[in-house]
Parts: C-alpha cells; sequence; structure tokens
C-alpha cells in the first residue's frame, strides 16, 4: 500500500503543479484582460474627444458653407447689376455719339448757311 500511497502522493504533486500553473496562467491573462480594459478605456476617451472635435468641424463648416451661399448669390446678382449698367452705359454712349453727330451736322449746316448768306451779302453790295 506503500506504493499505491507513493504513486497517489506522485499524482497529488503533479495536479498541484497543473493547478498552480493554471492559476499563474489565469494571473497572467488577468493582467492582460485589465491592459486591454485600459486600452480600451483610453481609445473610448481619445474616440469621445474625436467625435466632439469632429461635430466642433462640422458645425464650423456647416456656416462657412452657408456664408459661401450668401457670398455666391451676392456675387451672382452683382455680376448682373454690373452687366445691366454697362449695358445702360453702352446705349448711353451709344446715344450720345449719335446726337453729338447730329448736332455736329447740324452746326456745319448752320454755319455753311451763313457763310453762303455772307458770300451772298458781299457780292450783293459789291455789285
Amino acid at each position: 500500500m506503500t506504493h499505491q500511497g507513493a504513486v497517489l502522493q506522485s499524482y497529488n504533486n503533479e495536479l498541484v503543479k497543473y493547478m498552480e500553473d493554471l492559476c499563474l496562467q489565469r494571473e497572467a491573462l488577468n493582467k492582460q484582460i485589465g491592459q486591454a480594459e485600459e486600452e480600451k478605456h483610453r481609445v473610448q476617451d481619445e474616440l469621445s474627444q474625436l467625435t466632439k472635435e469632429l461635430e466642433s468641424v462640422c458645425a464650423r463648416l456647416e456656416g462657412k458653407m452657408v456664408a459661401q451661399e450668401k457670398l455666391d448669390k451676392i456675387l451672382a446678382e452683382t455680376e448682373l447689376a454690373y452687366e445691366k449698367i454697362l449695358d445702360s452705359t453702352r446705349m448711353l454712349l451709344t446715344v450720345l455719339k449719335t446726337e453729338m453727330g447730329d448736332l455736329d451736322e447740324t452746326i456745319a449746316l448752320k454755319s455753311n448757311k451763313g457763310e453762303h448768306a455772307q458770300i451772298f451779302g458781299l457780292q450783293q453790295t459789291q455789285h
């Protein structure tokens, strides 16, 4: 029976050794889990911060896009008004040139009539 007791003791020692190994593995795994949870919390905090930053950037971007749309509208309206002013100025210049031409003709005709009258008047007084 001593032999059986020795075998039993050997099994018991081996069992204890495996249990101790399992406990060491569990502790190592527990440590890894703790590290992973810490990393998870750190990443979640970073994600939360980045999400807030993204929301802020999106809000600023939206405001700038609205401002850009208003500026585009103002620019388009201004360009249209400027084109109308150019057209009006072009038409005014055309009318002015025409009127100046007509005025020059009228002045030239009156000058010619006056010259003719002077010529005729001088010719009459000479006879």
